[in-house]
């Protein structure tokens, strides 16, 4: 689940660090330690689909870093998700990220296995989205041989990415060139971003364009965006656009709905509502309960519903 575009996102950088446990740190070396679990009682959106245990997350994400001097620095990353062997997927594959790179200031460069700069785009806040989170997502938002670049500014937040070689969702093997910048202006955060998708063999490269918008009102929280795939190959257009807004019923519990519509010429739009509740225990923020309800206009579409709980440090 994205988080709200309530704030300029940190850098890939900073997430390796926020909430993390500190497990070693001497003379400008660093050692970090993230996890993440959840778990999940789920019933999928369909025509008479049965309920199952879902492991959602079951993330280890250790992160290290050196002082060099001179306000730079050299970081690592190295994360593991066991989620598909615990689903029972026949993978052999558990990274999910594994990056090196050098910051100076307030500009970082990393190379390797991560996500692309389109990847921080979108308000959705769905625990399961429905439909794709946005139209990046479905394309595809992340790489085997990704460079990257970040610049987090006071309320700028800049990235750009180049993708040697990736699959996306269809089996297409190409090129991604990636753009997203986010910037804040008192409670109004403001998001574009931009993709280019140019497969190996010979056809027209795929466009993604988005734009988003979220106000922070305090205790609750309104925002939208709208993201559109331009097909070169066959001029047909696929957009998606998200409406959601989270509201604080008190300081351990909180409520989002929200709303996605999707759109693919010459075919029928689909329209998906969700709702969902978080419950975090006061004494351990870290540790949460949740259930989320969710539904689509498409014929002979029961309602899903899942239920979990999710520990995290």
């Amino acid at each position: 689940m994205k988080k709200l575009l309530l704030a300029v996102a940190v850098s890939t950088i900073a997430v390796g660090s926020v909430n993390a446990a500190t497990v070693y740190e001497k003379d400008g070396f660093t050692y970090k330690l993230n996890g993440d679990f959840q778990i999940q009682l789920r019933k999928n959106i369909g025509d008479d689909t049965s309920e199952y245990v879902d492991f959602d997350d079951l993330e280890l994400k250790n992160y290290v870093s050196y002082d060099l001097g001179n306000d730079m620095k050299a970081f690592g990353r190295l994360d593991f998700d066991f989620k598909d062997h615990a689903n029972g997927k026949d993978v052999n594959k558990p990274i999910e990220e594994a990056y090196v790179g050098i910051q100076y200031g307030v500009t970082s460069f990393s190379f390797g296995k991560q996500s692309f700069a389109s990847d921080e785009f979108g308000v959705e806040e769905a625990y399961e989205a429905p439909l794709d989170e946005d139209q990046f997502d479905a394309v595809d938002t992340d790489g085997d041989d990704t460079f990257r670049v970040d610049v987090e500014l006071d309320n700028v937040y800049l990235v750009a990415s180049y993708e040697l070689e990736a699959e996306d969702k269809n089996g297409i093997t190409g090129e991604f060139f990636d753009l997203f910048a986010s910037t804040k202006i008192a409670g109004l955060t403001l998001a574009a971003a931009y993709q280019q998708h140019t497969p190996l063999l010979a056809a027209d490269s795929l466009d993604t364009y988005g734009l988003s918008a979220a106000y922070d009102f305090g205790i609750f929280g309104l925002a939208a965006d709208y993201s559109v795939t331009d097909n070169g190959n066959t001029d047909l257009e696929t957009t998606l656009y998200n409406v959601a807004a989270t509201f604080d019923v008190t300081s351990t519990t909180g409520v989002a709905i929200g709303m996605q519509n999707q759109e693919e010429d010459n075919s029928d739009d689909v329209t998906a509502w969700y709702a969902n509740v978080t419950y975090k225990f006061p004494t351990a923020k870290n540790v949460s309960v949740f259930a989320e309800i969710a539904d689509t206009d498409e014929d002979n579409s029961d309602m899903g519903f899942l239920a979990g709980m999710r520990v995290k440090f």
